[in-house]
């Protein structure tokens, strides 16, 4: 009888899942298994720990709530799902030769490390004569399946939409079935019925993300119902962090709680019954396939390399002071009101607002003159939605060393920014209270208020909030000296 191990990862979800797809197509017993990877969750335990020697990481305990909702599933259905802590390259073979099956089932990883990993695990099964299996289930189009004309790699985001557009067909977009015959779903054997991992065994504590994120397949999907209310005005209300205007759905599309098919296959059907909205929404789930597919085509940048070579030219900020302006970046206190509430909303939730991961990383590499690296490694610790290719993408946007970036010579101005996309100061005051008496013109500015209004306002600069770490008309000026060393080439 054939037997197949699922091995999930970033697929946290039991429908239109293609590795789970394929191995309930073969007809015989199957089992699934989640390995929390001490090789990526060991270096996420330092730092600083609770009084009972615990880290507190949103993204670890939203997994975990998910895999409990899977394995709740799996049981009513005779099966159960098997959770280890440990190296997947030890695990993962271990697993399937105690359950004799014939193959590992699982969908493709497109980082390096990842890449590096299977291979290790592919051929330690081998040797066990047990295959292993691998399938496109996280993105529409990978690798070089969009081309340009000449058949090379796109590097510019236009071109490359129009050919994802033009090649998308109806197959590209169809779920994959998942409806296990009676029995399929195989009990968990005794030698393999640990105890569910809790987060403490590991190191983690609870964090209470559920109560502004349910995890899950079942909490995404709430989430997506949600949003399709709010879709066809998508192209207006993105851009303001203050109100209700986003998706929220890119944590459950990180971790594969969604299937990106079928909000493309949303997203797309809507386009072209003439939602602007939905229009766009559907070019940024585009952009999430540029980005893996320049990883997978370039995995130098995973090392820390600028797409564009000539920016690694570039002389960042260095030193104590280097370090100061950072910190002050970190915790919200460079003086610029936007800036800070957008820190303290990513400090405070793991989530911040598209706009405003555009304005900080401008701040902090065209302000600061900091090395976009440092955000970069700052977003991958905090965001709860950290995907290596979009996030190594986005820092490489905004300092402009990136594919399709904006020109070094663009930088944002926090002010006008402030003023532009939280004109009433909603967003601001709800990250920076101390500032809710403020007008509307000084919220965006405080430094510029007049002394009558900040002690009317029960505020004194550098007291209750910080003064502006750098002057931007200057930082401007430096900037533009800085990326003289790539002038020719921008």
């Amino acid at each position: 009888m054939q037997k197949a191990l699922v091995w999930l990862r970033r697929d946290l979800r039991l429908y239109d899942n293609a590795a789970l797809h394929y191995a309930l197509k073969e007809g015989g017993q199957v089992w699934l298994t989640f390995i929390f990877d001490t090789d990526i969750l060991k270096p996420l335990l330092k730092g600083e720990l609770d009084a009972n020697g615990l880290k507190h990481d949103r993204r670890v305990d939203f997994i975990w709530q998910g895999l409990k909702q899977i394995d709740d599933e799996l049981r009513k259905q005779g099966g159960g799902l098997i959770v280890r802590f440990g190296q997947p390259t030890q695990c993962i073979p271990e697993i399937a030769k105690e359950l004799g099956v014939n193959t590992v089932f699982t969908n493709h990883d497109y980082e390096p490390s990842a890449i590096e990993r299977d291979e290790t695990v592919r051929v330690q099964l081998e040797k066990q004569g047990i295959g292993f299996e691998t399938f496109k289930d996280q993105v529409i189009f990978e690798k070089k399946e969009i081309l340009t004309n000449s058949n090379t790699v796109f590097s510019i985001f236009t071109p490359y939409k129009n050919n994802w557009l033009k090649t998308l067909q109806e197959k590209d977009l169809s779920a994959y079935e998942c409806n296990p015959k009676p029995g399929q779903l195989a009990g968990i054997p005794k030698k393999l019925s640990a105890p569910f991992p809790s987060l403490e065994s590991m190191g983690f504590c609870p964090t209470g993300i559920e109560s502004y994120l349910p995890p899950g397949s079942e909490g995404g999907q709430a989430f997506l119902e949600d949003f399709l209310h709010r879709i066809d005005q998508y192209q207006v209300g993105r851009d303001f962090p203050a109100i209700k205007g986003v998706s929220y759905l890119s944590t459950h599309l990180r971790f594969g709680m969604l299937s990106i098919r079928g909000l493309v296959r949303e997203a797309h059907r809507r386009m072209l019954a003439g939602s602007m909205g939905a229009t766009i929404w559907l070019s940024e789930l585009i952009w999430r396939d540029f980005y893996f597919m320049i990883l997978a085509n370039h995995p130098r940048l995973a090392k820390g390399a600028s797409f564009k070579p000539d920016y690694d030219n570039i002389a960042w900020e260095s030193g104590a002071t280097a370090k100061k302006l950072f910190a002050a970046w970190c915790e919200g206190k460079t003086g610029y009101p936007l800036v800070d509430a957008a820190m303290h909303q990513l400090n405070q939730s793991g989530y911040m607002h598209n706009r405003l991961r555009m304005v900080v990383a401008s701040f902090l590499t065209k302000d600061l003159g900091i090395d976009w690296r440092w955000g970069e490694a700052y977003f991958a610790e905090h965001l709860n939605d950290f995907e290596l290719s979009s996030n190594n993408g986005g820092w490489q946007w905004a300092s402009s060393s990136g594919c399709d970036a904006q020109p070094y010579f663009r930088i944002f101005n926090p002010i006008t920014q402030s003023e532009k996309f939280d004109p009433e100061g909603k967003f601001i005051k709800r990250y920076l209270p101390q500032l809710e008496k403020l007008s509307k013109k000084s919220i965006h500015a405080p430094w510029k208020a007049g002394h009558i209004e900040l002690e009317a306002a029960g505020i004194s600069l550098g007291r209750d909030y910080p003064l502006p770490v750098v002057d931007h008309d200057e930082a401007r000026k430096k900037t533009l000296v800085r990326y003289s060393v790539v002038k020719k080439i921008a």
